[in-house]
């Protein structure tokens, strides 16, 4: 028990077995955890066995489950396994969970991830009526510290009716201090501005409160983090990163980026994001800064090799030799990085403020800009919205990047109109494929068109795509945005049809 200095809590050491004992069917339980990260080790599994010796016994027990982003692939997969989740928010990423949810036997809510804190608050979801929080250690105080993510913990640990408490003694003692959990947060119109005007600003505290009396179990574990899966960046993916490293050196001679240090950066979680930041390396910057929501391998190894001065996410989002290059030089890292809850590492306001720069994956885009992140061929969730739009509306360049096709080809990425829209072409600044980059910026729909057919869609299907413009824009009435209504899902519908996009 040398994690638990705290004799309050000592008292409370139980089995996991016996903690889930107070989870019960129809509850709604909030569980630590982004990008696998921070995932409860022990009582997952537990509660599993309790759900399965419910079924067998005749009870239908389910229970809502609320985290901070994705959590462990095995976490997901135990509990949408055996039907355990009834509803889930507000990110997943694990194929039997997109399962259950596109056949409709799990209910999905997806939503920013900068407004699930608020909206637990307000009462959106009902009562949380159990948190399930891994933490590093408890203080000899009661305070919490937290482990390799923040994501949503703060305001799992204040709003719950009872917390389960996992202390895992794998978290190396020398994350002590990463942390930065602010306490100053209030729902309007009791607002304060956060003073966050730099990257490496602290506004908070470096532990977590909890009340004692609802802290109801603590569960001992040693166990390390499922890493991020992670690939060697492929030919698309560095011709990709090529494009944004020659964007901004252009936006530097332009005078709109420092040369140096350029602006705060952003990236999503992947293997294109990694490659993007990776090429940074080769482009001579120093003194750079990240704020975003996870830190990957390729920013482990610019803040090593100096490029990187100080990077703010909400989690740690690394592979396995990630891991160990952290863990093995934590002392080192504590000075250059700091972890937040998500509504601060996803804030607009801060966002805004700091002139983030946006890069985000996306599965398709429109010839106009209108960008799909979540769902196959309109209808078919694929992991969620996540931050992406936190930081595309509010940044100061907002970028997506993706292949320019899937599916050995068969699926363009470039579509007359995407059927479902997750961020509008007014949020769209630039596009990037291997194929090229599309600078929007200051064009009319009509310029937008012929930029993104010209410079991202592949050679397979830009010749489509240039004659559905051609035809568009050549009927009476065409308008500001011309479009053949008839003919605006064509490529979605063909591939359903027949398994290809192309004629």
């Amino acid at each position: 028990m040398a994690r638990i200095r705290s004799s309050a809590f000592r008292e409370k050491v139980t089995t996991a077995a016996d903690a889930v004992r107070y989870i019960h069917a129809g509850d709604t339980v909030a569980i630590s955890g982004f990008a696998s990260a921070g995932t409860p080790k022990a009582i997952v599994p537990a509660l599993a066995d309790r759900i399965h010796q419910a079924r067998g016994a005749g009870e239908n027990f389910t229970i809502n489950l609320l985290t901070g982003a994705s959590v462990s692939a095995e976490t997901e997969r135990m509990l949408a396994d055996i039907d355990g989740i009834a509803l889930r928010m507000p990110y997943q990423s694990e194929a039997t969970a997109r399962r259950k949810i596109n056949d409709g036997r799990m209910d999905y809510v997806d939503i920013h991830l900068s407004h699930v804190a608020q909206q637990v608050w307000e009462g959106y979801y009902g009562t949380v009526d159990v948190a399930v929080v891994e933490v590093a250690g408890i203080t000899e105080s009661g305070e919490l510290i937290p482990s390799a993510s923040v994501g949503n913990n703060k305001t799992w640990l204040d709003v719950a009716e009872k917390v389960i408490l996992e202390v895992n003694s794998w978290v190396p003692d020398a994350m002590n201090g990463i942390h930065d959990i602010y306490y100053g947060t209030a729902l309007p119109p009791h607002r304060k501005p956060l003073e966050i005007n730099h990257v490496e600003d602290r506004i908070g505290q470096t532990t977590f409160r909890v009340d004692p009396d609802k802290v109801v179990a603590v569960v001992e574990t040693n166990c390390p983090d499922s890493a991020s899966p992670l690939t060697e960046p492929d030919a698309v993916s560095l011709a990709i990163a090529g494009h944004v490293l020659d964007f901004f050196a252009r936006e530097v001679q332009a005078g709109r980026m420092p040369a140096d240090s350029l602006l705060p950066l952003q990236a999503g979680i992947g293997n294109v994001a990694n490659a993007v930041l990776g090429g940074l390396d080769r482009g001579g910057y120093r003194d750079l800064t990240c704020y975003s929501e996870v830190i990957q391998d390729s920013m482990l190894r610019l803040i090593k090799d100096g490029a990187v001065a100080h990077a703010s996410a909400t989690s740690l989002a690394l592979s396995e030799k990630g891991l160990e290059e952290f863990t093995a030089n934590v002392d080192f890292y504590r000075n250059h990085i700091t972890l937040r809850p998500q509504e601060i590492s996803n804030h607009p306001e801060v966002v805004r403020r700091l002139g983030i720069i946006a890069m985000n994956g996306m599965l398709e885009a429109d010839i106009y800009g209108n960008v799909n992140s979540t769902h196959v061929m309109g209808t078919k969730i694929m992991n969620g919205i996540g931050g992406s739009g936190d930081f595309t509306r509010n940044g100061y360049v907002s970028m997506f990047l993706s292949p320019s096709t899937a599916r050995g080809g068969a699926i363009s990425s470039i579509v007359p109109m995407v059927p479902h829209v997750d961020h509008t072409e007014h949020d769209t600044q630039v596009i990037v494929t291997e194929q090229g980059l599309a600078d929007l910026r200051g064009l009319s729909p009509r310029q937008r068109a012929k930029v993104v057919i010209d410079n991202c869609a592949h050679p397979d299907f830009r010749e489509m795509l240039h004659d559905y413009l051609a035809r568009a824009e050549a009927q009476p009435g065409a308008g500001q945005t011309p479009h053949l209504l008839g003919e605006a899902f064509s490529f979605h519908q063909r591939y359903l049809a027949t398994g290809s996009m192309q004629h």
